[in-house]
């Protein structure tokens, strides 16, 4: 071989080198790069190319896919947008994901492992698996009682089955319709704006995403931080508590919204929402009771997923002796979304047990194989089955004989308690009318369901708001639809 040829197979060897080693940097170095450059569609193509999986609600689907027509072939849809959006979240071909839209994604497109039946199949063909189904715990006439009560009215409804943690009903109001969320055109960009600039806040899951001042709902914490610690062993024995009752360390006289608080007993404190009495009895406790009992009921847990994440409910650690009486009452720093709430109650009615919430019964792939399953599961002993059988006393007799009759449904042992908390400058707020309450079906002796209702914007007079008013009526009508319903199949 002459020296031209030898020179000539050499160069040739280099480029075939040097191909080959662009081809590495193309598809490993510079593969996520490259693949996360908004310039680079075959992801989203790809993504779009099959329908997606469905979203259920009682075995039939809130969601389904849509044929376009273009390179993207097929945007999302909903039935009953605004009912379940707090549910479903939205899937955007422009903005991502969301809720169980988002925290499911991969099984809903297809594109999760778990879903291959053939394991190595879709290695080699490089073709996606068709998309699950997310069949939801939902109970729809708890949903649709729910979103009715509301009626457009800013706040929010949750409600849980006390034995399992299953969620009936996830509510937020106002509500937007995720379908106008779904496509790639000019009007799903003009509707993005227009959501975000509402001041309204309608993408916003107030269930879950938003915390508030519970006001005397937090009355059960602290009288299950009192009973549990033997601060009180008789709900009839006259307290030690003035009215107005003057906050530790300070000059600040706290009141009371009606007379006859003045030295009484744990029993009638609790039905008419006396804030001296557990005001005084907080700081009696002391911080560190009141946070561990409330930490019991899952308040500053970080880690709770439904499986789409929860805002934390929080108690103040560290307070002065003032800053735990009103954290008593549930002012102060103290926070709670309406999920935490129904939690609470859920405990109570269910003698202590706390049950982990949950959104998702069961994953099943397009054939109807069941992918995954959702086992109930303990999260905490929140309280001793003798704490939870006298606090059923105090709550059932806010609605017999104290503040809550609006929640009492004929036949049906129901406990309850109102809140109204105070927020903004000054307290100077339209206060937040609250309402957590759970129900026994007749001859039981554990809830089949546990509610919590928050109503921000309560249509009255500012001195006539209150959770007993605005906000126990719409739980009434959630335990009535749950209590009307069939149980779900094991």
């Amino acid at each position: 071989m002459n020296r031209c040829v030898r020179h000539a197979a050499a160069f040739c060897a280099l480029l075939l080198l040097a191909v080959l080693a662009n081809a590495v940097r193309v598809q490993l170095v510079q593969a996520g790069r490259l693949a996360a450059n908004p310039a680079d569609r075959r992801a989203d193509i790809a993504l779009y190319r099959q329908p997606r999986g469905n979203i259920l609600v009682a075995g039939r689907p809130v969601t389904s896919s849509r044929a376009t027509g273009g390179q993207l072939r097929y945007v999302r849809s909903y039935r009953d947008g605004p009912l379940y959006a707090p549910v479903t979240g939205f899937a955007s071909q422009i903005y991502g994901a969301s809720l169980l839209e988002g925290t499911e994604g991969a099984l809903l497109d297809g594109s999760d492992p778990a879903l291959d039946e053939q394991p190595l199949w879709p290695e080699i063909t490089r073709a996606r698996q068709r998309g699950g189904d997310v069949h939801t715990t939902i109970d729809p006439a708890a949903q649709q009682a729910a979103f009715t009560g509301l009626a457009g009215r800013r706040g929010a409804v949750a409600a849980l089955d006390p034995a399992t943690g299953r969620i009936l009903a996830l509510v937020s109001s106002p509500s937007y319709d995720p379908g106008r969320l779904a496509g790639a055109g000019p009007s799903v960009t003009a509707t993005w704006k227009q959501l975000n600039a509402d001041p309204a806040q309608p993408m916003l899951d107030r269930a879950i995403r938003q915390t508030y001042p519970p006001g005397s709902t937090f009355k059960v914490v602290t009288a299950a931080a009192a009973l549990e610690s033997g601060e009180v062993t008789d709900l009839r024995a006259r307290t030690a508590s003035p009215d107005p009752y003057t906050l530790p360390g300070t000059t600040v006289r706290l009141t009371n919204e009606g007379a006859g608080c003045r030295n009484a007993s744990m029993f009638d404190a609790f039905r008419y929402s006396c804030n001296t009495v557990f005001a005084k009895l907080g700081a009696d406790l002391g911080d560190q009771a009141v946070v561990a009992q409330a930490e019991r009921f899952g308040f500053d847990d970080t880690r709770l997923r439904i499986p789409p994440a929860v805002a934390v409910s929080t108690v103040d650690r560290w307070m002065s002796p003032d800053q735990v009486a009103l954290s008593s009452i549930g002012q102060f720093d103290t926070t709670a979304t309406p999920l935490q709430m129904a939690m609470v109650a859920a405990a109570v009615g269910n003698g202590g047990r706390l049950m982990a919430p949950y959104l998702v019964d069961e994953v099943t792939s397009h054939g109807g194989t069941t992918v995954s399953r959702t086992r109930p599961r303990l999260l905490h002993q929140a309280v001793s089955a003798r704490t939870a059988a006298l606090l059923q006393e105090l709550m059932e007799a806010v609605v017999t004989r104290g503040t809550g009759g609006n929640a009492a449904i004929p036949g049906v042992v129901v406990g309850g308690k109102t809140g109204t908390a105070q927020h903004g400058p000054a307290n100077k707020g339209t206060p937040y009318a609250w309402f957590v309450s759970y129900a026994k079906p007749p001859g039981a002796d554990r809830a089949s369901v546990a509610v919590a209702v928050v109503v921000e914007d309560a249509a009255a007079v500012r001195a006539d708001i209150s959770g007993g008013g605005n906000a126990a009526p719409i739980a009434r009508a959630v335990m009535r639809a749950v209590l009307a319903a069939p149980p779900p199949a094991p």
